[in-house]
């Protein structure tokens, strides 16, 4: 069995896309996922699995949500050992968090093919990206004018052609701490 982390996009966010924890972990039951376990409600789900194919496991999730709950969701998905690389390889050693000043990891479906030079300031949104390496940027967002944080989602969709969805760096670890216990 593979321990996988599926990280699902915009849901329960903002009023949209709105999915119940408890429902989601029994799409995954049903979809014969073993050791489902959620994570807050940004849909971070925690599973074992027996396929290898990773792009075949998220066409099951995606086509299963859709069919059970209604929802065309974007799913990115990586493995236990994929995130623990992640964590390990953490760039935002030298980055304090504060009042201000947040990291994030923002996932990417694929890695981009049109790279920018890093690091890079995302201007409009306050954002600068340290890194990206194994379909993961590092992302130090700062409280804008507005009193907002910005996010990079946007632009890596846009600019980068490739679906994303980004986590905060407690977040981040908190799962893989749950995925090492289960």
């Amino acid at each position: 069995m593979i321990k996988y982390i599926a990280l699902l996009r915009g849901i329960n966010v903002g009023g949209n896309k709105l999915i119940k924890m408890a429902d989601l972990r029994e799409v995954f039951e049903h979809s014969g996922f073993k050791n489902v376990s959620s994570y807050i409600q940004s849909g971070n789900v925690i599973f074992d699995a027996k396929e290898t194919d990773a792009d075949a496991v998220v066409r099951k999730i995606e086509k299963k949500i859709h069919q059970s709950l209604g929802h065309q969701v974007t799913v990115i998905l990586r493995t236990a050992a994929e995130l623990k690389a992640c964590v390990k390889g953490d760039p935002f050693k030298r980055i304090k968090s504060g009042e201000d000043v947040t990291k994030f990891v923002t996932f990417m479906s694929a890695e981009p093919s049109n790279q920018p030079r890093l690091p890079f300031v995302i201007a409009k949104e306050n954002v600068e990206v340290l890194a990206i390496k194994n379909r993961a940027a590092f992302v130090v967002c700062r409280r804008k004018q507005n009193g907002m944080f910005g996010f990079p989602n946007a632009f890596f969709e846009k600019e980068l052609s490739v679906a994303a969805t980004t986590r905060n760096w407690n977040t981040v670890t908190k799962i893989l701490e749950l995925a090492e216990k289960s």
